[in-house]
């Protein structure tokens, strides 16, 4: 889904270069001449794209019109991806509710949860207490897309999210908080009760149990 300021930066002069580029890497000339631009206008647009880390230039060169001076050919980076409209949150949707359709709620969760439990596989738990875990967690969930924080909290530790990764699904499927909640679990080796708020503007909320929490602070 394209948001409203997607919308706006495509319509720019860089989201055009950006989509251009997206097709296949061009010279400045050929830029130039797509968007109805001078040379030098086009090269203070890559520039700041480049700054941005969306626009490399290749390290081969090619020839502009047959001939004369060999001019650099521009492509995107991996990272000018994320700027495009990705599918994943209305199949992820559809999914879980296929999921729940067919499996029921109990069996469904079991699954999401084992989801956690993959994810955390994938992550080199630190050495030392609950609490260092618990960054590492914090950590996995902001590189998923969210922004947590970890807090001390009577004696026990909370991780609160500010935005939730998977905001699109949450309202109508809260199963998929168990899936963070494992995840949190694995990586710090203690008990975490899932305290998220699924209202407007869905916010993640994690507590790690006071009692199994102790000896890493």
């Amino acid at each position: 889904m394209t948001t409203s300021l997607g919308r706006k930066f495509f319509g720019s002069t860089r989201g055009r270069l950006v989509t251009l580029l997206r097709r296949r890497g061009q010279t400045v000339d050929e830029l130039a001449a797509e968007v109805g631009l001078t040379n030098n206008g086009v090269r203070a647009h890559l520039a700041m794209l480049e700054r941005d880390g969306l626009v490399t230039q290749q390290g081969s060169v090619r020839s502009s019109n047959g001939g004369g001076k060999p001019a650099y050919v521009y492509q995107l980076t991996l990272e000018a991806e994320d700027l495009f409209p990705k599918a994943y949150e209305p199949i992820l949707g559809r999914l879980l509710d296929v999921l729940s359709e067919g499996l029921g709620p109990e069996e469904s969760e079991a699954l999401l949860r084992e989801v956690g439990r993959r994810i955390a596989e994938g992550r080199k738990v630190p050495d030392g207490g609950v609490r260092a875990r618990l960054e590492e967690a914090v950590a996995t969930l902001n590189e998923l897309g969210g922004l947590a924080e970890l807090e001390e909290h009577d004696g026990g530790f909370l991780i609160r999210g500010y935005s939730c990764p998977l905001v699109a699904v949450t309202p109508d499927h809260s199963e998929v908080c168990c899936m963070a909640e494992t995840l949190i679990s694995e990586l710090a080796g203690a008990p975490v009760r899932e305290h998220c708020d699924r209202e407007i503007g869905p916010r993640c909320c994690f507590e790690v149990m006071p009692s199994e929490s102790a000896d890493g602070k």
